[in-house]
């Protein structure tokens, strides 16, 4: 598979996924759209952390219309982590 177009994605539809989430709340947007709960980074909006991964590829959905496996990219500091900062969110390692 190629890799993802990130360039289609805008900080509104990242927006729009970090919305998605706070209305389904975090076991039903796993569902709807194939993620897991994130262990190393969160992204931080509005005070509240959220799982970046989960929303970057939800984001891409938004985007382009094709849903992408969690598999099918990379969620650290090459991946998820570097597309949401260079769209000005905040990414930091979850403190453990």
């Amino acid at each position: 598979m190629p890799a993802p177009a990130w360039e289609r994605v805008t900080s509104a539809e990242v927006e729009r996924a970090l919305e998605e989430y706070d209305r389904l709340g975090p076991k039903a947007f796993f569902a709807e759209h194939g993620f897991a709960p994130t262990t190393t980074y969160e992204l931080v909006w509005k005070e509240r952390t959220y799982p970046p991964k989960a929303v970057l590829g939800t984001a891409y959905e938004f985007a382009t219309g094709h849903r992408l496996a969690s598999a099918d990219f990379e969620g650290g500091k090459a991946g998820a982590v570097k597309v949401l900062g260079a769209l000005g969110f905040t990414v930091r390692p979850i403190d453990r």
